[in-house]
């Protein structure tokens, strides 16, 4: 099963390796150290062979869950993060300890949503992770569960993976699991009347025809649906991804002949680009008339407060914001050039008749990303 793209996985130099919780825990949900401790022998041995990982590591609240004396992973807000506390120190201790047989240092590097939409923590983490990396130590990345809330949270570290990924310009991103690859339904539950069918690469959406993506285990927020998405966020920006099982974690690091490959598009995004189209926070939204909504959707051309109908929101200059037709639909989104007010003054009046200090687009070509 031999493929270019799991040929850029085999030979990448730079590689974020997503460990989800099922792949660290029992199946009665129990942390398991040993577990955690094959993986990095697989791990181990990519890096011997030359190439430099990150990994983001999910298991926090499940390392937790046993300390505190619970019967099961907590639903509740409080709760949750109270085990992520605790489960934080014990989850960063085991990968210490199974890193420090090979004689390797560990650093913790715990995000937000936050962190990633704001422009200069964005910028702190990326310089965080690129020091790390050049003092040879591993960067053990997990979303801070202790303090992100319900309105900030990534969701899963599937979507933190596909993020870290771009931020550290990596080459390839293994999502490592309780799940083989991608199938077009769920194959626990499939049957000789309706059997599941293995998708080995998915070079473009059509490959995706007919797939049904379920949610995650009772122990981790993830399932095949968070997954798909992050794998196809990740390859829209330039980074093969391969989805395996972490019972197969010695195939994938190695030769990547196991699991399923998503194509990367042609050329990769720059991160300003990917940050504005899926990192960054929106602060606001333009309505476009349909001549505007042409222009920046199908000609890639500047955004003019002459093409403007309305302004939403309370952004400042240099904000995200969403950019919408006339039907409502997102069509775009940019780096905004004015204040919202400013704009809304402006709004439907051509460059001529502005003053000279306005005369500027609203939102530059160069700051643009079509959805």
């Amino acid at each position: 099963m031999t493929s270019v793209h799991r040929e850029a996985i085999r030979t990448a130099r730079s590689v974020v390796v997503k460990i989800g919780t099922t792949a660290l825990t029992t199946p009665s949900g129990v942390f398991d150290a040993g577990r955690l401790a094959a993986l990095v022998e697989a791990i181990e041995g990519r890096m011997k062979a030359g190439s430099d990982l990150v990994i983001v590591s999910s298991g926090a609240i499940a390392a937790g869950i046993e300390p505190l004396g619970l019967s099961r992973r907590p639903t509740d807000l409080a709760t949750k993060q109270a085990a992520a506390s605790v489960g934080q120190v014990a989850l960063v201790n085991a990968w210490s300890s199974a890193f420090a047989a090979y004689d390797r240092t560990v650093g913790q590097v715990l995000l937000t949503a936050h962190d990633i939409s704001m422009r200069v923590q964005h910028n702190n983490a990326q310089r965080t992770l690129d020091r790390l990396r050049a003092l040879h130590a591993v960067a053990i990345v997990n979303e801070n569960d202790t303090v992100a809330t319900n309105e900030i949270r990534f969701g899963d570290n599937d979507r933190l993976s596909a993020l870290v990924a771009q931020l550290v310009v990596a080459d390839a991103l293994i999502l490592l699991s309780d799940i083989d690859g991608l199938y077009d339904g769920d194959p626990r539950k499939a049957s000789s009347d309706n059997p599941a069918r293995f998708i080995p690469e998915v070079a473009a959406h059509g490959d995706l025809e007919g797939v049904v993506a379920g949610r995650g285990s009772h122990l981790g927020t993830g399932g095949m649906a968070s997954k798909l998405s992050s794998a196809l966020l990740a390859a829209d920006a330039g980074v093969p991804v391969l989805l395996a099982a972490a019972s197969d974690a010695a195939a994938a690091l190695s030769d990547a002949s196991v699991g399923t490959v998503f194509a990367p598009r042609p050329e990769r995004m720059s991160a300003r680009r990917f940050w504005v189209r899926h990192a960054a926070e929106s602060h606001g939204a333009l309505t476009l008339d349909d001549g505007a909504v042409r222009a920046v959707v199908k000609h890639r051309r500047s955004l003019l407060p002459a093409g403007i109908t309305a302004v939403a929101g309370r952004f400042h200059e240099g904000d995200v914001v969403d950019l919408r037709g006339l039907d409502g639909q997102t069509v775009a989104r940019g780096v905004v050039a004015y204040e919202a007010s400013e704009l809304a003054a402006i709004i439907g009046r051509s460059t001529p008749d502005l003053p000279a200090e306005l005369r500027r687009p609203a939102v530059h070509a160069d700051d643009l990303v079509a959805s």
